[in-house]
């Protein structure tokens, strides 16, 4: 099952159940295209792991870490589907990198690895917009991460069915792809992600865990249009500019 935040032409937010362009809401049926969609949960935070992909960690001139490297991105930074993300004033080097996105469905704190799927309401597409020029001067990359719009996600949340244990990860800059990966190449698996985070904090409903990036994260330029493909779930587009 796959589904869509959305603001109806009322006006109302509504969440709807999605199948091919349609979403339906109690007797309504919308085309995805004549409404605007909203990220599909309100996170209290996003948990991103870094260096994630091996490959991923070799193009960066990392070593892959022995435990999952967890960062934060909050609110401030959700953007929807077609949204368009504006660079901090100063950047000369935007990176995007795609992720699968794991809502976690309830609040949750000590999670063993073998009933963390328990936990997950679904899965989507995440962009990881990097902002490399501060976050190679900073240790906690919050200039480099943190920035408002850094996390557009979306379209949909797709219930773990939906989706592969070796479901593709693609980017692509204005219709070339940047970046093809796999979910079964993730160091660390989403069940031992979510033991290790939860053994630190707690997750709340509709927070966010973005797993990693392949390789080939590629800088963007102003007026660039990206996509986040992801098997099982579908594609976010959104697009970026300079100030």
């Amino acid at each position: 099952m796959k589904y869509a935040r959305f603001r109806d032409p009322a006006g109302a937010v509504r969440r709807g159940t999605v199948d091919g362009d349609t979403i339906s809401f109690g007797r309504n049926e919308y085309d995805m295209d004549a409404v605007q969609l909203l990220p599909p949960c309100e996170p209290s935070k996003i948990v991103c792991i870094g260096r994630n992909y091996a490959a991923h960690a070799e193009e960066l001139g990392n070593e892959v870490p022995d435990r999952p490297l967890l960062f934060l991105k909050p609110p401030n930074t959700l953007a929807a589907q077609g949204d368009t993300i504006t660079a901090p004033a100063g950047t000369e080097r935007l990176e995007v990198e795609a992720e699968l996105g794991v809502v976690i469905g309830e609040q949750c704190r000590d999670v063993p690895a073998e009933r963390a799927m328990d936990v997950v309401a679904g899965y989507t597409c995440v962009d990881d917009v990097s902002n490399r020029d501060d976050q190679r001067q900073e240790q906690n990359w919050v200039r480099g991460k943190a920035f408002d719009g850094a996390a557009p996600i979306g379209p949909v949340l797709a219930t773990p069915d939906e989706v592969p244990d070796d479901a593709g990860v693609r980017s692509y800059i204005n219709g070339e792809q940047a970046q093809s990966g796999s979910l079964s190449q993730l160091i660390f698996d989403v069940p031992t992600l979510i033991a290790e985070i939860t053994s630190y904090l707690t997750l709340e409903p509709g927070d966010v865990i973005a797993t990693g990036t392949p390789e080939g994260v590629t800088p963007l330029a102003d007026g660039d249009e990206v996509a986040i493909e992801i098997d099982g779930v579908g594609r976010l587009t959104h697009s970026v500019r300079w100030p």
